[in-house]
């Protein structure tokens, strides 16, 4: 259980972290930096989970740009 201490994204969901992404950068940032046509064509957030949920290669993504974006969220 120590390693899950020390990783930033147990205990959040997915929709959490898309929602952080989104509310941060944007859908229009957000589709230059991961360039996914959940992200640039049309994009909301139920539409982009459930690509997301489907698509590990994306997933993963999305989730190190949250990892690197960590820090740069307001408090």
């Amino acid at each position: 259980m120590q390693n899950q201490d020390k990783n930033p994204l147990h205990g959040i969901t997915l929709q959490a972290i898309l929602e952080k992404l989104v509310g941060y950068y944007g859908f229009d940032t957000l589709g230059e930096l991961i360039p996914i046509k959940c992200f640039t064509s049309n994009p909301s957030i139920k539409s982009s989970l459930t690509f997301l949920r489907k698509t590990d290669w994306a997933r993963k993504k999305v989730e190190d740009l949250y990892i690197k974006t960590i820090p740069k969220f307001p408090v």
